[in-house]
């Protein structure tokens, strides 16, 4: 197998959005997926990228990706790396391919000098917690994940109190 991983193109926008959808149909989240093809081509290519994506192939034919973004610990005062997504297809798991994604993205956390590399992990997705774990990678069991979305956030967001 001779696995190539590279930062994504502009070009690669209609695999991401394929990629974003298989990961939601295994995370049974398909009905939460909204993104299209032009709203991946501004937020990922256009002025102010918002993430970027690399895309595992094995002989010219893309097996996976992995998407990511900047973020920032106060504690560190350093940069770090949020993995959003790490997917590879079913017919490709257990090959090391998620290892290899996962890899390249802890390297450019080195490279780019981050105090750390975080992600979440669906509480029943019991395969990729132990593939997680076996990496050396620790859980954060006493934190909880907030969010804001869709009508909450607009109306917070919306306010001037």
């Amino acid at each position: 197998m001779s696995l190539r991983i590279d930062a994504a193109c502009a070009a690669d926008v209609p695999l991401i959005l394929g990629f974003i959808r298989e990961l939601a149909d295994y995370e049974r989240l398909s009905d939460q997926v909204s993104a299209t093809e032009a709203t991946l081509q501004a937020t990922l290519f256009g002025e102010r990228p918002a993430a970027e994506v690399l895309i595992a192939r094995v002989g010219g034919q893309a097996i996976g990706f992995a998407l990511y973004f900047a973020n920032y610990s106060t504690f560190l005062a350093k940069p770090g790396i949020y993995l959003e997504d790490l997917y590879v297809q079913p017919a490709h798991r257990g090959h090391g391919v998620g290892r290899a994604l996962l890899q390249r993205v802890a390297a450019l956390a080195v490279e780019r000098g981050c105090g750390r590399l975080e992600w979440s992990v669906l509480d029943w997705n019991e395969p990729a917690i132990g593939f997680y774990r076996r990496l050396g990678a620790a859980p954060m069991d006493d934190w909880t994940i907030f969010r804001l979305t869709g009508e909450a956030l607009q109306q917070f967001g919306g306010s001037r109190s």
